[in-house]
């Protein structure tokens, strides 16, 4: 793994105490998953407090309309990269499409392995916000979170749920798995919220 130096002028784009590199680190929990090539069998479960529950096939969540972002990632154990392109899918669009209700105030995000996040709303609906399949103009690889990953570039990535397959929208906050294990709630890389006690 290469952690490259913080130039100067890139050093309001990092946070306290992350390094960048010029690769791109592959963390998670579990095994990886791989799915045949068609994704005949996968599909994305949105539900919780929304007026149109709904199940999506890949081929129809492909359907939706399509979005590109630029942004920096950061990772809670302490590795930046600048200048990611992500295409996906906006949040806004999945939360057109089922309809969230007004008492809807978080988001749990639900993937392979039973790995879960938590989000409040506001941040599941940023801007930059989105559901990705490519990263550079290439599809994800399984280890980075192929067929679809969530990315939330304003929040430490493990924010960013790869494998994701559900989606739940909820009136209180509940902790995921790593917040369960002693992570913040929230993890803004700015104030350095990596851990409970931060």
């Amino acid at each position: 793994m290469y952690f490259g130096k913080v130039k100067e002028q890139n050093s309001d784009r990092v946070p306290p105490n992350q390094r960048v590199t010029k690769g791109w680190p592959v963390l998670h929990v579990g095994d990886v998953p791989y799915y045949e090539k068609d994704l005949s069998n996968w599909d994305l479960r949105i539900g919780g407090l929304v007026e149109r529950p709904t199940v999506l096939t890949f081929e129809q969540l492909m359907a939706l309309p399509e979005m590109s972002k630029t942004n920096d990632i950061h990772c809670v154990t302490g590795w930046s990269k600048f200048d990611n392109e992500w295409e996906g899918i906006a949040t806004r669009t999945i939360a057109d499409h089922v309809g969230i209700r007004k008492e809807a105030r978080f988001v749990m995000l639900e993937a392979e392995e039973g790995w879960t996040t938590n989000l409040p709303l506001e941040d599941f609906l940023a801007e930059s916000s989105l559901l990705a399949y490519k990263h550079n103009g290439e599809m994800l690889t399984p280890e980075h979170g192929y067929p679809i990953r969530m990315v939330v570039p304003h929040l430490y990535f493990w924010k960013s749920a790869k494998w994701i397959r559900a989606i739940k929208f909820r009136s209180e906050n509940q902790q995921g798995f790593w917040e369960r294990n002693g992570y913040h709630m929230y993890g803004d890389p700015w104030k350095e919220q990596r851990f409970a006690w931060d």
